[in-house]
């Protein structure tokens, strides 16, 4: 990791120049900007998103619930795609494992918290393997990539619980970091296969790992040994965790990954573009600019990565090396990918941080070395590659200023669950809601009850079962979508309900009679969390024991979901 670069590097740009020779060997101008930069990322995280009181444990996100629950359930005996429906490859739940086994120990709102603290330290460890990829580059290059990884404000806000993007981003870096030797595809078979399993394993996180192993077997194609040996390992690294949750429930692992995510949604409401694009800037504050300034921006930002390259190809007499080409395509791909469907949340853009960062690192060092020959100077090239950092330098200095007093008012927050809503809850109950998460912060997610729902995604439990419908377009009007929904509150002794419920949960006239016949409201918090109660329901004298009435014991161990 010395980062003093003594030649030319491939694309002709210089590092910076030794220290004294007295230094540590570890202690480069590279290495200390890695460090600054993994420090200023987890100041970000941390401060951003844990100062304010209630955060940590508290409800902030609705698929932070389905990820941990999802790991909870798994430890607990429980198949995602078999015995619950889960619209995420099972990366994640398989991440999240260990801590959905400490859980037992800690409580389920602990257990989350943990899970969210290692989130964080995902989104920053991203940090140093951007540092690390590009550091052959001189300190030009990982003062901006580590720069944008550090403040990229949607991947600060990704990494504020339980999400993918921040797994996927890290096992991505981890890829390439080991299949890139410098500017080249690594010929060692060692670095190929490992670099494709960290990608392989990333697909099983989140899909959109195949924008870069494409990207990346383009670039090996040449040598065909060398993209068989890359494809072996992203095979391996994706199969081994997903094929055992393939083979135990094939039809639901379809349902959930392809229809429920991929295929068709009816009257889908499509987010503007205007949001899209002020997110994938990744500039501080542009969630408040004109429409003007956003497009201007975005359009710099093509035109710096385009230009640049050109002019350092000109100028050195040499294109763009194969790293240049896998950050700029890639990232070139991510954005078609995001502006394309009509969905767009604005933790998507974290995926797109490292690519774009990259381009503009990479691209940054180019401009800088076809300028230096250029010049042909003694004196430019003296001040040029200082001049550079130093701008460079300020830049991330001044966004991570604006990034550091900044808020983010479209996350929803529900805050802590109120401890009166818990004391009325006993422990191992069984509890139905629409958003699982708030029975996570409760403690109250675990049930000892036979039979209870084992229900973690309650949309995407709809749109697996209906073919891509929603509550608001349809879903209760399809058979497996009304009969799911029946059994579950056929089985539960507490339903526990946002003020959004009716987004997630089809309510038909015949589940709303149901529940209004055999439900009634004990408790509803200010901010109109409510909590109901089965009539009849009777407590016995051990606390926490509960009986569950005759009428509801019987068929308690049928499947949770019809086959179709």
């Amino acid at each position: 990791m010395s980062g003093t670069v003594a030649a030319k590097a491939a694309d002709g740009s210089r590092g910076a120049a030794a220290w004294p020779a007295r230094r540590p060997p570890w202690l480069t101008p590279v290495n200390v900007v890695i460090v600054a930069a993994t420090l200023l990322a987890l100041w970000l995280r941390v401060y951003y998103q844990y100062v304010r009181p209630g955060f940590l444990l508290g409800v902030n996100e609705y698929d932070d619930g389905p990820y941990f629950g999802g790991a909870v359930r798994l430890v607990h005996g429980a198949l995602p795609y078999r015995d619950f429906i889960f619209v995420q490859p099972p990366g994640i739940t398989l991440l999240m494992s260990p801590v959905g086994l400490l859980a037992d120990w800690t409580g389920t709102a602990w257990g989350l918290a943990i899970g969210r603290l290692l989130t964080v330290a995902a989104g920053t460890a991203s940090v140093v393997l951007g540092g690390l990829l590009v550091r052959h580059r001189g300190l030009l290059a990982v003062l901006c990539t580590c720069g944008i990884l550090a403040i990229y404000p949607d991947a600060v806000a990704a990494a504020h619980t339980v999400l993918v993007e921040p797994w996927l981003v890290l096992f991505c870096l981890a890829g390439a970091v080991a299949v890139f030797d410098g500017d080249a595809v690594a010929a060692s078979t060692k670095r190929l296969v490992l670099g494709g399993v960290a990608f392989g394993f990333a697909g099983a996180v989140e899909a959109w790992a195949i924008v870069p192993v494409i990207m990346v077997l383009a670039l090996c194609l040449p040598h065909l040994r060398r993209a068989a040996r890359f494809a072996a390992g992203v095979a391996a690294g994706f199969l081994v965790p997903v094929l055992p949750f393939v083979a135990a429930g094939p039809s639901q692992f379809y349902r959930s990954l392809i229809v429920a995510q991929i295929g068709y949604r009816a009257h889908a409401y499509r987010i503007g573009a205007w949001f899209r694009l002020r997110n994938m800037t990744g500039i501080p504050g542009a969630q408040s600019w004109a429409h003007s300034t956003v497009l201007a921006v975005a359009l710099a930002i093509v035109a710096f990565v385009a230009a640049a390259q050109a002019t350092g190809w000109l100028a050195t007499r040499r294109p763009p090396p194969a790293l240049d080409w896998f950050a700029t395509l890639s990232a070139a791909l991510v954005v078609i990918m995001f502006l394309w469907p009509p969905q767009f949340h604005y933790h998507f853009s974290a995926f797109l941080a490292p690519f774009l960062g990259l381009s503009i690192a990479l691209a940054a060092t180019r401009l800088v070395a076809g300028a230096e020959r250029l010049a042909g100077g003694l004196s430019a090239k003296r001040w040029l590659w200082p001049a550079a950092a130093g701008l460079a330098a300020v830049a991330v200095v001044v966004a991570a200023v604006f990034q550091g007093t900044s808020e983010r008012p479209d996350r929803p927050v529900i805050g802590p669950i109120p401890p009166a809503l818990v004391s009325k809850i006993p422990a191992g109950a069984c509890v139905l809601t629409d958003q699982v998460s708030l029975t996570i912060a409760a403690n109250r997610f675990v049930s000892d009850v036979p039979g209870c729902p084992l229900m973690v995604d309650t949309l995407g439990t709809d749109l697996a079962l209906s073919d891509g419908l929603k509550p608001a377009t349809g879903a209760a009007r399809v058979p497996a979508v009304t009969a799911v929904w029946r059994e579950a509150f056929g089985r539960a002794q507490y339903v526990l309900l946002t003020r959004i419920n009716a987004r997630r949960i089809p309510w038909s006239p015949a589940l709303t009679a149901y529940f209004d016949g055999n439900f009634a409201q004990i408790f509803q918090s200010q901010n109109r969390l409510t909590l109901y109660v089965r009539k009849g329901l009777t407590h016995l004298s051990t606390p926490g024991a509960l009986r569950v009435p005759k009428a509801r014991q019987a068929g308690a161990e049928r499947p949770f979901w019809p086959e179709k």
